[in-house]
């Protein structure tokens, strides 16, 4: 009972808004944490993004691979977006790779390429602790990123919809909403309340070009020779490739029958982006190296698959400064860096360098963040509390690196806030670090206390 009544000395306070009030804020704008897609926190999540630090970056991509014509044989199918810096994580890759998958997603490149492509993009991060090192398990995240972005389900209503309006040219479609739409073409009782036969759809659909080689064991094609009909939905995707064996039939069904399915539905190319790729090489042998590297060249260039026939699938490997090094072998021997050298003698546009920030691009990011969160009222410096000044030694103090500059913000906005603080200046920021240099071990810092991770060291083996 007694425990029912205490209570602690300390309480949340009910409106968080007053305490950053001081400094024209609702709350404090700036993360702890990395980059969270799945996140619901908008600082967290990629939603808070100055594209402007990026553009140089957003450019050679749009030019070199966005633009160019899908239809092209010749065109780029693997891009490196390369750390120029050895200081490690935290530099904004994820962030910028999260709102380019968005970017290309929102017209799926047609309003990018002048209508050229019809592409969507999707985010794959390779599982931690070695659980992606074979090819067959990337190709299982490839896979799981596009039935979870809902490209399946699109494809599906896409190629129905085509369907109806030649077979049932008197019935008008007009629903606005998008994904509404969609579903409502995915659900055979929305069809039949409209007197539309599903089967009479497939029998339109099975006939394009495209789908003409795809097996009956493809779950588009699973019912086109029986008597009985069963609705097509995008779950029966997902639970056929789950039912698959590893090796061929995986990569069949992803590199294959479904690049044939998409392009079916009117698109002529993807874009896969590989975030945090070191995690693959940094559990593999030297052969497991080789071999995903010769898995990789097959799928994508010159093996058997339908993608190497049209190159359907342009992947792109976000890789930290060290990672070229890693892989440079199995690359070599597989014959890819022939094709797609890790380290050309002369600027390539398959080749995408990530810079590190200057301080131009620390005051526009800090300013982003700041701007998220300040008061409707506020009409003052936009980089309230933080002095220039103060926001030139956070800069250097951080490496330049976007994850430490952003935690560094959040720690001294707390400070100054407990401290009674009107702002955050340069002799607070030096007094501030002077702490976190001067802490013990094991001693709580008062900034942010995340320590580099040397990669070049880690690339030569610490030689």
């Amino acid at each position: 009972m007694n425990k029912l009544r205490r209570k602690p000395r300390q309480q949340q306070s009910a409106d968080l808004e007053a305490r950053y009030q001081k400094f024209a804020l609702t709350e404090n704008p700036f993360p702890t944490s990395p980059v969270n897609k799945d996140s619901t926190d908008r600082r967290i999540n990629g939603t808070i993004y100055e594209a402007d630090i990026r553009s140089k970056e957003y450019k050679k991509i749009e030019t070199a691979f966005l633009k160019a014509p899908q239809a092209d044989p010749s065109h780029l199918r693997i891009g490196y977006i390369c750390d120029t810096s050895y200081i490690g994580r935290g530099n904004g890759k994820s962030a910028f790779l999260v709102n380019l998958v968005e970017w290309i997603n929102h017209e799926y490149c047609l309003d990018i390429s002048d209508e050229l492509n019809k592409c969507f993009a999707v985010y794959v991060t390779p599982e931690t602790g070695g659980r992606t090192k074979t090819f067959d398990s990337f190709a299982d995240l490839i896979f799981e990123a596009i039935y979870s972005s809902g490209i399946i389900a699109s494809s599906l209503a896409s190629m129905r919809l085509d369907a109806i309006a030649e077979a049932y040219p008197d019935v008008i479609i007009d629903e606005d909403d998008e994904q509404k739409l969609i579903a409502s073409l995915n659900s055979e009782k929305w069809l039949r309340e409209r007197g539309i036969e599903s089967r009479k759809l497939m029998d339109i659909i099975w006939k394009n070009e495209f789908l003409q080689k795809i097996p009956d064991v493809f779950p588009l094609l699973s019912s086109r020779h029986g008597f009985l009909h069963s609705f097509i939905s995008a779950e029966s995707f997902l639970s056929a490739y789950q039912n698959l064996r590893k090796g061929r039939e995986k990569l069949n069904f992803v590199f294959s029958y479904l690049v044939q399915m998409l392009m079916a539905s009117g698109f002529n190319g993807a874009y896969i982006f590989v975030d945090d790729f070191e995690r693959v090489p940094d559990f593999q042998s030297g052969r497991q190296r080789r071999d995903f590297a010769a898995e990789l060249r097959s799928v994508l260039l010159d093996g058997s698959y339908e993608n190497a026939r049209y190159g359907f699938f342009n992947m792109f490997l976000v890789l930290h400064a060290g990672v070229p090094a890693l892989i440079s072998e199995a690359w070599l021997n597989s014959g890819l860096d022939q094709r797609y050298p890790l380290s050309p003698k002369v600027e390539s546009p398959h080749l995408i360098p990530f810079e590190k920030l200057n301080r131009e691009h620390v005051s526009l990011l800090i300013k982003k963040y700041l701007d998220e969160y300040r008061s409707d009222s506020f009409s003052g410096d936009p980089l309230t509390p933080f002095t220039l000044n103060a926001i030139n030694i956070i800069a250097e103090a951080s490496q330049y690196n976007a994850a430490s500059i952003l935690r560094t913000c959040s720690g001294l906005i707390e400070k100054s806030l407990d401290n009674d603080r009107d702002d955050i200046d340069e002799a607070f920021v030096r007094a501030e670090i002077e702490k976190r240099e001067g802490a013990v071990s094991g001693e709580e810092s008062s900034l942010d206390d995340s320590t580099a991770t040397d990669l070049m060291q880690k690339a030569t083996g610490g030689r």
